[in-house]
């Protein structure tokens, strides 16, 4: 069965770089795929009316990489994810677990899986791994492992040559525990998933963990280490000891609310600079082992960003040099984890975790498989759509709206630090230079970037988070036309004619006057007359509805 939604559907991936569209394609495919298989099951929830949308919702809420890795030959695993995330919305039923014994295969030496098989299974089902005819007896992991992927990869191979098929060695199967947990997303929940299952003895075999466009996690682990008679049992201790986990992260969540109570208050000390905890214990801690680097996405004076993975996911890891190491960039180091490990948001890049020990210094977040708004408008060399820029200028609001709620000034917003998910998503990177607001609700610290930069924060006046809202209308400007701000001007000439004459980009003709009135605002000079980000949300959505 084909779906009769393809093309519009297919329709939801336009406006971003065609890698996305390829993926949102392969997305539908697999959507299709799993539909066909379920129906082909005689399921009965997929008989129902509303089955078809709600199954396309469920992929629509997981990144695009749920569905690549997905085992659609498991199709009921789908069903069985779909399930556990919608429990986990209920919080009496948080977290959602699933413990299942799974069934991995290897072309190695039977003698390496024999006994443990045999022990569990007895001798009839232990002869099963002996032979590549025969079935399984427990299914396969819901996502592919590095054994299975080298066999389907082998077997492939074999089947052009008869004679070296009957010749491989046999297929032997190796039983592990899978687990399957949803519960509320949250900063550092792979870390202290990861950790808590290391606790309790489990070897880590695979991992593959997704969030939600809603706010939800779905994390599946193939373990071993646990007696294969208590898989029960297993869930049981996991359903105990996530739940102390969640409780004690809701009373660091407390404790948090708490302090930012009393900063608002001005009871608190002098927040320019926090001291970062050192222990390894820390939930927030990364052992770097565990990082893999794939390759690297840029270089600056003070160290390199690399793509790489943490746990079998995407992942960005910033890594400090240690040569250019001074008490600045380690301030700033500090500060900038300081501040991740306190928030979370749709629309702000997910902090997993860092190394705070020298000399390994780096931080992990996610990865962001869209790039940046500034390379996707030089590379097609214009600026957005309206439809397109309302929705992107959007997601941007908000982020900065909860970064402000909380505190905390970006201080260098511009479009190289916007950064996209592989949905589209766009989320407020880079907070190197950001800072909770002080004391008094005012800075002079010249920092941020020339081109975007307020003008009360060139000038070394005390300055507030109004300095983010007049960088906002330059970024909105650069999703108007594509262009660099004062492109005709270096960087300092720029600056000086925001100051002494009042210079801002020129808004193209033809341009919305609710925009172009919009604009304005943020730029005006007197920081009061610029609206908050709550404000400016409700703007872009009434110009977004019409």
């Amino acid at each position: 069965m084909v779906m009769a939604d393809t093309e519009s559907c297919s329709s939801r991936a336009v406006g971003f770089a065609p890698s996305q569209r390829r993926k949102q394609r392969e997305k539908i495919e697999v959507y299709n795929e799993v539909l066909c298989r379920l129906r082909d099951l005689n399921i009965e929830e997929s008989t129902f009316p509303a089955f078809e949308d709600e199954l396309w919702a469920h992929f629509s809420r997981l990144p695009t990489r749920y569905a690549l890795d997905v085992n659609v030959e498991r199709a009921e695993d789908v069903l069985m994810h779909k399930r556990l995330l919608s429990k986990a919305r209920d919080p009496a039923g948080r977290p959602a677990i699933q413990v299942r014994l799974v069934q991995l295969r290897s072309a190695m030496d039977g003698s390496q899986v024999e006994s443990v098989h045999m022990k569990f299974a007895g001798k009839a089902d232990a002869q099963c791994s002996d032979y590549p005819n025969k079935k399984r007896v427990h299914p396969p992991p819901a996502f592919g492992t590095s054994s299975d992927l080298e066999f389907v990869h082998n077997a492939k191979r074999v089947v052009k040559d008869m004679e070296v098929m009957f010749s491989a060695k046999p297929i032997h199967y190796r039983l592990m525990h899978e687990i399957t947990i949803s519960t509320n997303d949250k900063p550092k929940l792979l870390a202290q998933l990861t950790s808590l299952l290391s606790e309790l003895g489990l070897n880590i075999r695979e991992a593959h963990a997704f969030s939600t466009t809603d706010g939800y996690s779905l994390d599946v682990f193939v373990v071993d280490g646990w007696a294969l008679e208590d898989t029960e049992q297993l869930r049981n201790v996991l359903v105990k000891e996530i739940s102390k986990v969640e409780k004690l992260s809701s009373v660091r969540s407390h404790a948090i609310n708490h302090v930012r109570e009393l900063e608002k208050t001005g009871n608190k000390l002098n927040s320019s600079h926090v001291n970062m905890p050192g222990s390894g214990n820390d939930v927030w801690e990364i052992d770097t082992s565990l990082l893999k680097y794939e390759s690297k996405l840029a270089s600056c004076s003070y160290g390199d960003l690399y793509k790489g993975t943490f746990y079998g996911q995407g992942v960005a890891i910033k890594v400090l040099r240690m040569e250019h190491l001074n008490e600045n960039l380690r301030r700033e180091f500090t500060q900038e984890v300081n501040i991740m490990r306190k928030i979370q948001h749709k629309n702000v890049v997910q902090f997993f975790g860092a190394c705070t020990t020298p000399p390994n210094l780096c931080i992990v977040t996610e990865f962001m498989s869209g790039g940046s708004i500034y390379d996707l408008l030089h590379k097609q060399k214009s600026g957005f759509k309206l439809p397109l820029l309302l929705k992107l200028a959007i997601d941007v609001s908000e982020g900065m709206s909860y970064l402000h709620q909380n505190g905390i000034m970006h201080r260098d917003l511009k479009a190289a630090n916007l950064l996209m998910d592989e949905n589209g998503v766009v989320k407020i990177a880079d907070f190197g230079v950001a800072r909770v607001q002080a004391q008094t609700g005012v800075m002079t610290a010249e920092t941020g970037t020339y081109r975007w930069m307020a003008p009360e924060v060139i000038e070394h006046k005390p300055y507030d988070h109004k300095a983010d809202v007049f960088s906002f209308g330059v970024v909105l400007w650069e999703m108007l036309t594509g262009k660099l701000p004062y492109e005709n001007l270096t960087p300092l000439q720029a600056a000086v004619g925001v100051v002494q004459k009042g210079l801002r980009p020129v808004i193209p003709q033809h341009t919305r006057p609710k925009f172009v009135e919009l604009l304005e605002r943020c730029w005006q000079q007197d920081p009061s007359l610029r609206p908050e980000f709550s404000e400016i949300t409700n703007l872009l959505e009434d110009l977004a509805s019409r």
